[in-house]
């Protein structure tokens, strides 16, 4: 797992696409300049029952209906969009591109454990040397977000590499992260250094069996991050929201692609 710096930036929250009923919202303003900002985006308006199931090869439960082989099968090969490559660590080289597909962008690399926000029994000041007690986005209620709680993934800020809002990507948009066989819906939750990627919260990492201890835990290599493009969860605190969401988008995505 990497050092993170001290001064992380604060990011976005989680992507959504309704799996009953659409609603396009018109362009708003930078997911960087205001905290839950509801931009061109697709809203969730009714919330269904996170779906759990079994996926059929003993490695356990999944969220949704989409097999993480069958998503993984579409992101075998990188059409890069970034204008470079991120790295993984501060002590590592760049080898991480951003790639893009029909209504997504993704991203194959480590996973980091961002704790900030809420202050919580397992992220706190404490358990975390590099805590912050505020995300880039809040929930409905104008409060940071809680990385114990929530499955959120941490976007690199935006820079001459890349600038995820510009890629269709907002706080509160969609993604899809698999590891180990396992696909766990998040939402864009917070923002991170700007040449550094493989980011998520405590919650996402648990999920996943992933050790979440922000200071000794995350995974060395093997996660992906598949990011739905023009999509927003709403309430962003919705974990059930996301999982509706997720699943449709990751249906279409198996269509288009």
């Amino acid at each position: 797992m990497r050092m993170r710096t001290l001064a992380l930036a604060a990011a976005s929250g989680a992507a959504l696409l309704a799996a009953g009923s659409l609603t396009q919202t018109a362009p708003g303003g930078s997911p960087t300049a205001a905290r839950n900002a509801h931009s061109s985006a697709v809203h969730l308006e009714t919330v269904a029952h996170t779906a759990r199931l079994s996926d059929g090869t003993g490695s356990g439960i999944r969220e949704g209906s989409v097999s993480a082989a069958d998503l993984l099968a579409k992101v075998s090969s990188c059409s890069q969009i970034s204008n470079g490559k991120y790295r993984t660590d501060e002590e590592t080289s760049a080898t991480v591109p951003v790639c893009g597909k029909n209504g997504a962008v993704f991203w194959k690399a480590d996973m980091d454990i961002d704790c900030d926000g809420q202050v919580t029994t397992a992220c706190n000041a404490d358990t975390d040397p590099w805590f912050q007690d505020d995300t880039a986005f809040h929930t409905s209620g104008d409060k940071p977000l809680s990385a114990e709680k929530l499955p959120y993934v941490v976007v690199p800020s935006s820079s001459s590499i890349w600038n995820y809002s510009s890629a269709g990507i907002k706080g509160g948009g969609v993604v899809a992260v698999i590891y180990g066989g396992k696909v766990e819906y998040a939402v864009v939750g917070d923002t991170g250094p700007d040449k550094i990627i493989g980011e998520a919260s405590y919650a996402t990492a648990k999920a996943l069996g992933i050790d979440p201890d922000p200071e000794t835990g995350g995974a060395e290599s093997g996660v992906t991050y598949i990011l739905f493009k023009n999509s927003e969860v709403s309430p962003i605190e919705s974990h059930d929201a996301a999982v509706t969401a997720g699943d449709a988008l990751a249906k279409k995505f198996l269509q288009n692609n």
